[in-house]
């Protein structure tokens, strides 16, 4: 059994490798992820749909974390996800609820919170 903060440090390292691939291996077929107030998307197909386009973009991908909680199998982190697409870094401050499953070592579900038409805003830039 791992406890949640190793189970999200390992999400983390998996995000900096920009490697979708690696960055799914921490879900399983049963969890979510949802971008609130939208629908979860759910399964590795759903979650890699959410993710894909941004990775493959990205040259770089930091998330900084302000604060983070665990508490059982529940971790509250506030954070800065920050990516480097054609030189150029975006920034978003973002505020996630994580569920994990401790004996699988795997994120069941995320409700992240942020302000998405700032976040696109900012990305139209980028052309995503």
């Amino acid at each position: 059994m791992t406890n949640p903060n190793e189970i999200f440090e390992t999400f983390l390292d998996s995000l900096e490798s920009c490697d979708i691939d690696r960055i799914l291996k921490s879900f399983t077929e049963q969890s979510s992820w949802q971008n609130v107030p939208h629908p979860p998307a759910v399964g590795i197909t759903e979650i890699r749909s959410t993710f894909e386009i941004i990775v493959q973009r990205s040259s770089q991908i930091k998330w900084d974390i302000v604060s983070s909680s665990f508490e059982g199998s529940r971790g509250w982190i506030e954070r800065v996800d920050r990516f480097w697409i054609d030189q150029t870094e975006y920034a978003v401050r973002c505020n996630g609820v994580f569920d994990f499953d401790l004996e699988t070592s795997s994120i069941l579900s995320v409700r992240d919170y942020v302000d998405l038409g700032e976040w696109r805003s900012r990305l139209s830039k980028a052309k995503l």
